[in-house]
């Protein structure tokens, strides 16, 4: 039987489509050619594991900003011209003198239909898309997933979440409150920091002295044009250069790093991706409806006099907000041919949040450079597998938790009764502390992982099950593993510290580079020198060749008559 594609080869034209919907993909695919693009896209393999979902979770938290961002810009006014309020709600507001600004934040919240909904939608969205970008990029990084080829996406990836901080901060700025206003004043000091420039720039970004008359139109076209459109872009980049490297996936049965075991994009990812969407909107339009945050009016319109325990920023913020609160200020202004530096500023403020962000940025070349490894990877690592990579990401995150943490010292101090300066002086000493030990500790229990892996691959699992030989040996049956998990724990590179090279040269000429691979060596000591070497198989069979003992892991049912005498003596090394 004929089909339509044969009848086409033979020259004759297709049959036209019969319904609306094929007559519009049919119009349209003539003048796009779209459908080539489709049935591509339709035939992508993506794995399945939730914790692919969270990048998901960023980017539909983004369209709930973008959605409830757009009802927001069309009430909101970014004027800093005063006004006297004359709302019904709330009471407390009624005849203050504000600006434009927070008298049409307030105005929104209590007279536009919704408007509080969508503002607190806003707010929460805008955590949420944080929180997701932080807690994906902690999934590539402890997985390896930003190895070759996707150091690109991975750099991507780190300025999208400094967008997401700009983005934040230029947005919890507007409503000109006292929060956000000494928000601002934080800025103002910090830019004023900066050696040389800095009263230039204050005046430049202000308009004049703090708080001026144009910052807040400022921070609004930033915060609803330049930042959107960079990160729609970066965004989509991000996309594409996902799926021209096609998906990672987690080490099992079947994967490497030439395929990809999964769904289709079509029907099945697709269906799932819309799911999830709908899900993630829905609980965020439930948490801005039954779930308060940011009710300006309680804080009041800005004045730089009232300022009281209790004045956080967001959570994404709060490590800045923590340094500083920890930097002592005695000692730390030095001036310097007639200009001021202030350590007790530059350092919690702009040093601090340069190690970190160099951290991300610069570790996919570093760990490349020290491994020696060039190869692609498709197939992500178990983090117990990278010992000094997880340890490293565990240090950093435990510092970023603390200066949280410290900065609601205030909070902590007035709900537990405590010595605020006391707790101040805690948090300094952890900061150098807690790092080193959760380096320490979380590296010597990624090696015991991988010992204890070593030790189920060669022996199996402990059964429970005791059986004796005719010479009163006791024995106890392990359960060999199978393929499966085997193939899982055996599977991964230790690699090697780099090789230095002589000093000099055949010619006993001094060599050129010398002390930069001196350094490389070091640092590849450090990620590598302490390691566990997968089983290999000659290992394998020779834990395996116990003679009378493999019959026991052969056969569960062997009773120990059946066993013969056996060898002479007690229990053997490896417990068998």
């Amino acid at each position: 039987m004929s089909t339509a594609h044969d009848t086409a080869k033979a020259g004759a034209p297709l049959p036209e489509p019969t319904t609306r919907a094929g007559k519009a993909a049919d119009y349209l695919d003539q003048r796009t050619s779209i459908g080539a693009a489709v049935k591509e896209f339709a035939r992508k393999v993506f794995p399945d594991h939730w914790s692919f979902m969270l990048g998901e979770i960023a980017l539909y938290s983004f369209i709930s900003l973008l959605i409830s961002g757009v009802f927001i810009a069309m009430f909101f006014e970014p004027s800093m011209a005063l006004t006297e309020y004359h709302g019904e709600h709330p009471a407390n507001m009624h005849g203050q003198t504000m600006s434009v600004a927070f008298a049409s934040t307030v105005d929104m919240s209590f007279e536009v239909r919704g408007g509080l909904l969508m503002r607190q939608l806003h707010h929460w969205s805008a955590l949420i898309f944080l929180a997701s970008i932080v807690v994906h990029m902690m999934r590539v990084f402890f997985t390896g997933a930003f190895r070759k080829p996707r150091e690109l996406n991975w750099l991507v990836g780190c300025t999208l979440l400094i967008l997401g901080l700009l983005a934040g901060f230029s947005g919890y700025s507007l409503p000109d409150d006292v929060l956000s206003g000494n928000g601002l004043r934080i800025t103002d000091g910090v830019v004023k920091a900066i050696p040389v420039i800095g009263s230039f720039a204050s005046y430049l970004i202000f308009g004049g002295e703090f708080p001026g008359e144009h910052i807040v139109p400022r921070l609004f076209t930033i915060h609803i044009l330049i930042v959107p459109a960079l990160i729609l872009a970066l965004i989509a980049l991000h996309l594409f250069l996902m799926v021209l490297h096609k998906h990672t996936q987690y080490p099992g049965g079947g994967r490497t790093d030439n395929n990809v075991v999964g769904y289709p994009a079509l029907p099945v990812y697709v269906a799932k991706m819309a799911g999830n969407f709908f899900i993630v909107f829905g609980v965020l339009v439930l948490m801005g409806a039954t779930m308060a945050i940011n009710n300006v009016w309680n804080y009041g319109p800005f004045d730089p006099s009232p300022v009281s325990a209790g004045a956080q920023p967001d959570w994404y913020m709060l490590f800045l907000e923590g340094a500083l609160r920890l930097m002592p200020g005695q000692g730390t202004e030095w001036e310097i041919l007639g200009y001021t530096l202030s350590w007790n500023i530059l350092v919690p403020a702009l040093v601090i949040p340069g190690i970190f962000f160099g951290f991300l940025f610069m570790y996919p070349f570093v760990e490349a450079k020290v491994s020696g490894d060039n190869r692609e990877h498709h197939v992500l690592d178990r983090p117990r597998n990278v010992p000094v990579r997880t340890a490293l990401g565990v240090a950093f995150l435990a510092d970023f938790i603390l200066l949280a943490a410290a900065g609601s010292n205030d909070l902590i101090a007035t709900h537990f009764g405590l010595s605020i300066n006391t707790i101040t002086w805690v948090y300094r000493i952890l900061f150098f502390v807690l790092p080193v030990a959760a380096f320490w500790v979380t590296k010597r229990i990624c090696l015991g992982l991988q010992r204890k892996d070593r030790e189920l691959v060669l022996h199996g699992h402990e059964s429970g099950r005791v059986v004796r030989y005719a010479n009163g040996e006791y024995v106890e049956v392990h359960t060999p593993l199978d393929d499966q998990e085997r193939w899982l724990r055996v599977n991964y590179d230790a690699p090697k510290p780099l090789q230095l090279e002589p000093q000099t040269d055949a010619r006993g000429v001094k060599r050129k580079g010398y002390r930069g691979d001196k350094t490389w060596h070091r640092v590849s000591k450090f990620f590598y020198e302490d390691r566990v070497e997968p089983v290999t198989p000659i290992e394998l069979a020779a834990a395996h060749s116990h003679g009378e003992h493999d019959r026991l892991e052969a056969s569960h049912d062997a009773t120990p008559a059946a066993i013969g005498t056996g060898r002479s003596g007690g229990t053997d090394s490896q417990g068998h």
